[in-house]
């Protein structure tokens, strides 16, 4: 990673050949910017530290963004690409890279899968929240036994006996946050049966 001083000293020469690339002269661009033309070449031959009052309105009257004046690196692709996961009868996909804390999946419980079968409610440590975004989940919470439709969500205390499976014939598609710290979030569901 450049140091400070590094980038400084860069300002100028990429802010010259800004300038000569688009066939300005010094006297051109200073009555764009109101800055001085003496200002603008110091600055360019690094006679002049760059401040924000004067990159501004170079970056401005060049229609740049003042990354491009001082070289910010480039920020890194934000889109997660996770490989996805085969765990208990279900599909995983981790929508979130960062290790411990709140975890982010997208699952895919096939229709007739082993999920099916009669509920074995298990318990650990912290928190899930899960929201449908197709099909039908049938959740299970100790003596509770819920069905949420697309658009629902849960929240809870996964020391509470638990299991989640399709409640019919068709595959239930979520997102689901994990949390080891215990974040709470919102309960909406209806009791197996209602509509």
């Amino acid at each position: 990673m450049p140091t400070d001083e590094a980038v400084l000293a860069g300002v100028g020469p990429r802010l010259r050949a800004l300038r000569q690339r688009r066939d300005l002269t010094l006297t051109a661009l200073s009555a764009a910017t109101g800055i001085s033309v003496s200002t603008l070449s110091r600055l360019e031959s690094g006679g002049r530290k760059p401040t924000l009052e004067l990159l501004l309105p170079i970056a401005r009257a060049h229609g740049v963004p003042l990354d491009e004046l001082v070289g910010a690196p480039p920020v890194g692709d934000p889109r997660v690409r996770a490989d996805p996961v085969q765990m208990h009868g279900m599909t995983m996909w981790p929508l979130s890279t960062q290790p411990g804390g709140l975890q982010a999946y997208k699952l895919l419980i096939p229709a007739g899968s082993e999920r099916g079968a009669e509920p074995d409610q298990k318990t650990h440590e912290g928190y899930d929240w899960l929201y449908v975004l197709s099909g039908r989940l049938r959740l299970v919470l100790a003596e509770h036994d819920l069905v949420l439709g697309r658009g629902e969500a849960a929240e809870f205390d996964t020391r509470t006996p638990h299991w989640f499976g399709s409640a019919d014939d068709r595959p239930v598609e979520m997102l689901a946050l994990f949390s080891k710290q215990g974040e709470r979030m919102h309960l909406r569901a209806r009791p197996k049966g209602s509509r």
